[in-house]
């Protein structure tokens, strides 16, 4: 562990838990950002960073050129696991609409950063369950699929009865008035009626990403 005045490191964790520490910026300032992702790319060699504002985004690029910054998914990368071999399994991430991307792409770039082959099939919603069942076959192949919906979140129970391997749930907080926030779709999801469905919070691709790498990563 590093001791800082406002970061306390935990250089241990990837040793323990197989994945680094990374970065929540949510609720820190630039400057604390900044000073995180220097002493991190200093011992870990890379760096992660998720729920980056705008103007976060843009201290880290001053102090550290080599960022890449994905605005919509509001991740911040500096390095990367080696990419994996064409032959490597996959995890797939479907979304319900095009609304529900951004959280989509914080769980495939998080899952990219950690080394895992990912095949994206976006907006095919059970409103138009013919676009679905069009990508069945890569769902089917898929060592885990993500499922991102908003509204009434039906897709992951929709998959949960497609395909063999496990299913993990986002709920989004896309939606009408009723949708409270992507409440109605965390609770639905947590009420399917198809078996091996996990759900994560609302909004929480990083976290639907994370349980995916150490479902691949077990089952390897």
């Amino acid at each position: 562990m590093a001791d800082e005045a406002f970061a306390n490191l935990d250089h241990d964790r990837a040793r323990r838990t197989g994945l680094p520490e990374v970065i929540f910026c949510q609720g820190k300032t630039a400057d604390q950002v900044v000073e995180i992702v220097g002493r991190m790319w200093q011992r870990e060699g890379r760096v992660l960073a998720t729920r980056a504002s705008e103007e976060i985004a843009q201290a880290v690029l001053r102090a550290f050129p080599d960022v890449r910054y994905h605005a919509p998914a509001r991740i911040l990368a500096l390095g990367a696991a080696p990419p994996p071999g064409e032959d490597a399994p996959y995890v797939a991430i479907a979304t319900a609409g095009t609304g529900d991307i951004p959280v989509a792409e914080e769980a495939a770039l998080t899952l990219e950063f950690l080394g895992h082959r990912v095949q994206r099939i976006y907006d095919v919603g059970v409103a138009g369950i013919h676009r679905l069942m069009e990508r069945k076959d890569v769902l089917c192949r898929a060592r885990v699929v993500i499922a991102v919906a908003g509204m009434e979140g039906a897709l992951p129970s929709v998959i949960g009865g497609l395909v063999a391997c496990p299913v993990v749930a986002v709920p989004t907080s896309i939606g009408y008035g009723a949708s409270f926030g992507g409440l109605a779709a965390l609770l639905a999801m947590l009420n399917s009626c198809a078996p091996g469905v996990a759900v994560v919070n609302i909004d929480n691709g990083f976290g639907a990403a994370v349980l995916a790498h150490k479902i691949v990563r077990g089952s390897d």
